[in-house]
């Protein structure tokens, strides 16, 4: 049919990736991009990390036939993953609770666990956190399901709008999907109290809704271990639960697509009739993972001594972000005193909600070359000491306008 595409419609970019394109297609040679969620060195540089270098390495040596891999990735993979979001010895693992396939990066664990949800429920509805992650929104929509939102962010205190946030959980239907940021909430940096989540796993617990854990940012908050926290509540609680995780940023291999999908049920049974549903899923979509990117994870995760390596190397990531993020405030305090930025102290993992307006983004990007998303989240992991007076005196600058 030679007209078949006279209809198509050109689509709008993406928001992030899209803002990406144009800093690429600009000029300028003082212009840094905060836009996309991507950790830069001092330098300015991704880092090629030592833990990895050394997995490849290692890898490259034993010379390993490419063969395709199974449905649910490698198998010494998944279970590591797991072990990363419950710990060493979690019963939901011994007790075959808990299943976890290799997927294409932890969008591809969302839009999977999406699918496998939507022949579940397809009359359920999905609510994501006002703000969230753009894809997020997508994603289950392509899927099939009707998205709203919850409360979670109150502009005017800088903080969650935590009433707001459990009175909407309260007064949703039976069978609703709730995605949960577990750490480092994207695009706010603001994430529950203890006591808050609490709070939160309970309510979803007494109303019966489905929790859908997104952890892209595991070991970005205060380490690994304290960052799987609130999977690790869900998981005590016994509420059958669906998490996507991500290693593109804690391994710096955003190219690789190294993912994973656990969903956690009531026994070994149900586990093993989901597994085989998530597996035909899989076959339908992509066959099976790639091998290069989940082999360097997997043996990293194996490696007792690159294990403590990537450890080190992720805490020395966190603890420069947070200075970045100090060294921000405290750079345009001393330009500006029109607007309080203390409160992005208390924000955590890569990104921060700036309080900047659309309108501001917008002169930061045409008059100073300063890239960062509409709704003024900033990836304070692109900062070093190169690029941070310029942003902070550009941020100054549109704050006095």
């Amino acid at each position: 049919m030679k007209d078949i595409f006279k209809s198509v419609k050109l689509a709008p970019s993406d928001p992030i990736l899209g803002l990406n394109e144009k800093f690429n297609s600009d000029n300028r040679l003082n212009k840094v991009n905060l836009g996309v969620g991507v950790y830069y060195d001092k330098d300015g540089r991704i880092p090629l990390m030592e833990a990895v270098c050394k997995s490849e390495a290692f890898l490259a040596s034993k010379k390993l036939p490419r063969g395709y891999l199974p449905i649910d990735g490698i198998s010494n993979y998944n279970k590591n993953a797991m072990k990363l979001l419950f710990g060493e010895n979690s019963n939901k693992i011994e007790e075959g609770r808990a299943l976890t396939v290799q997927t294409l990066g932890g969008t591809g664990a969302l839009k999977i666990g999406a699918d496998f949800l939507y022949q579940l429920l397809p009359n359920s509805k999905v609510l994501i956190s006002n703000p969230s992650w753009e894809n997020h929104r997508a994603i289950f929509e392509k899927s099939g399901f009707l998205v709203d939102t919850y409360p979670y962010y109150d502009p005017a205190n800088n903080n969650i709008a935590f009433d707001r946030m459990l009175e909407s959980l309260n007064t949703t239907a039976s069978g609703t999907i709730v995605v949960l940021h577990a750490c480092c909430h994207n695009p706010t940096g603001i994430d529950p109290t203890v006591k808050q989540w609490r709070e939160i796993v309970e309510t979803i617990k007494e109303r019966n809704l489905i929790p859908f854990l997104d952890i892209a940012y595991q070991g970005f908050g205060d380490g690994l271990s304290e960052d799987a926290y609130v999977v690790r509540m869900f998981s005590d609680m016994d509420i059958p639960s669906f998490i996507s995780s991500s290693f593109s940023k804690s391994f710096a291999l955003y190219g690789e697509r190294v993912g994973a999908l656990t969903i956690t049920t009531n026994n070994r049974d149900e586990t093993n009739r989901a597994l085989s549903q998530i597996k035909r899923l899989i076959r339908s979509n992509y066959s099976n993972p790639p091998t290069h990117g989940a082999s360097i994870v997997n043996h990293v995760l194996s490696s007792d001594d690159l294990f403590e390596i990537w450890e080190n190397e992720l805490s020395d990531m966190r603890n420069r972000i947070k200075l970045m993020r100090k060294n921000l405030i405290n750079k345009i305090g001393k330009h500006s005193s029109k607007k309080d930025f203390s409160f992005v102290l208390d924000q955590r993992g890569m990104f921060s909600y700036s309080g900047l307006t659309s309108h501001q983004v917008d002169i930061l990007r045409e008059q100073y070359g300063i890239y960062a998303v509409s709704s003024g989240r900033i990836c304070v992991a692109a900062l070093n000491d190169n690029n941070i007076d310029l942003v902070a005196s550009s941020i100054s600058q549109v704050l006095d306008k």
